[in-house]
């Protein structure tokens, strides 16, 4: 079994002219909602093991996705050196997506995945059947695989867990 945890960054902010898409940090209300988040993942998932040091983090090399996934390793105790970058997770399409899920070592049951709208809505529903219209920043989707390696999970038609964001009162 594999549980795949697509995550959209954070809320960003847009308050300094000039500075490219990719150098956009995060604004005050999303280190808010990335902390409460990743408490909410830790504490809904810890059965599951998420959350774990034994989980993998991949994220767009956006500073707003690095933020957010490190503050997701901080909350789950794993150390930061072991986010992974990875480039084809920004400014890309759904099958790179999956190119990447593909290529995770099959030794990690959980994947944290951290990249940005239209391409990780895409992928959740390509990968999670879902009809999501818009993930919303900071939201999370749940999808687990009856599979045992992530190359067939990136390939699987897989089983929507859930879906939660930081405005969602049903957490």
């Amino acid at each position: 079994m594999k549980t795949l945890y697509l995550v959209r960054h954070a809320k960003s902010s847009w308050n300094i002219p000039g500075l490219g898409d990719i150098d956009r940090p995060l604004n005050e209300r999303g280190y808010s909602d990335a902390h409460e988040m990743a408490k909410r993942i830790r504490k809904k998932n810890s059965s599951q093991g998420a959350g774990s040091s034994g989980n993998i983090i991949i994220s767009s090399p956006a500073i707003r996705a690095v933020s957010t996934a490190l503050i997701f390793a901080r909350t789950f105790s794993i150390d930061p050196s072991r986010v992974h970058l990875h480039p084809l997770l920004y400014d890309t399409s759904s099958k790179h997506y999956q190119s990447v899920i593909a290529s995770l070592q099959d030794e990690f049951n959980n994947a944290f995945v951290f990249g940005h709208n239209p391409v990780i809505t895409e992928t959740a529903n390509l990968l999670g059947g879902t009809e999501l219209v818009d993930m919303a920043t900071c939201g999370i989707v749940g999808i687990e695989f009856d599979v045992l390696t992530w190359k067939q999970a990136a390939e699987a038609d897989g089983q929507l867990i859930f879906y939660d964001f930081p405005k969602n009162d049903g957490a």
